[in-house]
């Protein structure tokens, strides 16, 4: 009986952890010339969609004042802002290229992404 219990609660945590990291899917927020994000926890939204070749305004408000994300890095765009708390910090992006770029706090700990569009 023992061995059936350990095999059932076995195969559920393969499940679910299956479908928790791999079947999530991303909700894209496609924004207009400016778009907020909420810093608290992570970076709400997490995923945003631009247009290329036009500027874009991301409003960064951290209301989390944990200190990894007092920080945020654009690495491919060349930014790195200092996140002050409850306070906006505003970051106008003019993309040239297509594609995915990843953005994180100081400490690489929390992530977003930023899809560039045709």
């Amino acid at each position: 009986m023992d061995k059936i219990i350990i095999t059932i609660s076995g195969t559920l945590g393969i499940i679910l952890t299956y479908w928790f990291f791999l079947m999530k899917k991303e909700k894209v927020f496609s924004g207009g010339e400016s778009i907020d994000i909420i810093v608290e926890g992570g970076y709400t939204p997490e995923t945003i969609s631009i247009p290329r070749g036009k500027t874009t305004k991301l409003n960064f408000l951290r209301k989390d004042s944990n200190s990894c994300l007092e920080e945020v890095v654009l690495g491919d765009f060349k930014v790195r802002k200092t996140l002050p708390l409850n306070q906006k910090v505003t970051i106008e992006l003019t993309p040239k290229v297509s594609g995915e770029f990843k953005y994180s706090c100081g400490m690489g700990m929390y992530h977003g992404k930023i899809i560039v569009t045709e």
